[in-house]
């Protein structure tokens, strides 16, 4: 299938083309800054959300079978810090790719976030649960699910995913690459032990994504995450203990013990069914996670 990605470059964006392309598929990869390092593109193209004209006219002219979106301003910080920005990759992104899916007839796969939840819950969040975001981060995510659902209504998926496990392209931009990095710094990270997610492995997301941009039957909202719920603090322990390091590189602390974190989501982990049970792909624990990790090279030094 002809597939046009955006985001390419980013952690996810790189597994699932990858995926992807091993599958035999032929995936036109978009990106923004830096170009995408994955083998076998069929093209490496680099456009600017702003320009939904020359997006619009590389649609018409290559008319893929499949669009999926990765491209986000997923920091929270950089959201905040240039709204209109993000309200051009999170949100006018998804409409125009949403509108255009409809007019070509392709399947249009979109990824969401946890945090269009507050982690209020005492529960896993269903997909079929009312979002109530707490930060504009959250409010882009979620105001783009329904663009999307509202421009392409008959043939969807939007995944809501949690925080991502891996080894990012740049070797600077994941969860453990940025642990690693403070430490080496002589940082001292604190981490809090009452905040409790669900972390995936992208690799994991990427075969997902690949199932659904081959099932045309599933469509709708989802969720997927890894298996293992854990604290901030439990997973920074688990990464240190992976790599040999001493444990008491991290701190831990508690969201009540910080004013300026108090309205931070305290519970975002996803019930998955009911797509875990129609995919041959399924949830892995951390431990399967970490086994994929690579040590970035300033700790080698």
């Amino acid at each position: 299938m002809k597939i046009l990605l955006t985001g390419a470059s980013g952690l996810l964006g790189h597994a699932y083309a990858q995926a992807a392309i091993r599958r035999g598929h032929s995936v036109t990869a978009l990106y923004h800054q830096n170009p995408p390092l994955a083998d076998g593109l069929a093209q490496s193209i680099r456009l600017n959300a702003a320009q939904p004209e020359a997006l619009t006219s590389l649609c018409l002219e290559m008319w893929p079978e499949v669009i999926v979106n990765c491209a986000a301003i997923s920091a929270p910080a950089s959201v905040d810090a240039d709204p209109k920005l993000a309200e051009k990759v999170n949100v006018a992104l998804p409409r125009l790719l949403a509108q255009l899916a409809t007019h070509l007839g392709a399947r249009l796969l979109h990824i969401s976030s946890d945090m269009v939840f507050d982690g209020q819950s005492s529960e896993a969040y269903r997909s079929t649960d009312m979002p109530c975001p707490t930060n504009l981060y959250g409010q882009t995510k979620l105001i783009a699910e329904r663009e999307v659902l509202e421009h392409n209504p008959e043939d969807p998926v939007v995944l809501r995913i949690p925080i991502l496990m891996g080894n990012s392209p740049s070797g600077q931009r994941s969860v453990h690459e940025k642990l690693l990095a403070a430490i080496h710094a002589g940082q001292r990270p604190k981490l809090f032990c009452d905040e409790i997610r669900q972390p995936c492995a992208a690799s994991n997301v990427a075969d997902v994504l690949l199932e659904l941009t081959e099932r045309r039957d599933l469509h709708g909202i989802f969720h997927w995450a890894g298996s293992e719920k854990l604290s901030r603090f439990e997973m920074g322990q688990r990464i240190l203990k992976h790599f040999g390091l001493p444990l008491d590189s991290i701190q831990s602390v508690c969201q009540s013990d910080d004013p300026a974190h108090a309205e931070r989501p305290r519970n975002l982990t996803f019930n998955l069914h009911p797509i875990v049970s129609k995919l041959k792909t399924q949830p892995l624990n951390f431990d399967a996670q970490l086994e994929e990790l690579t040590r970035v090279e300033p700790l080698n030094a």
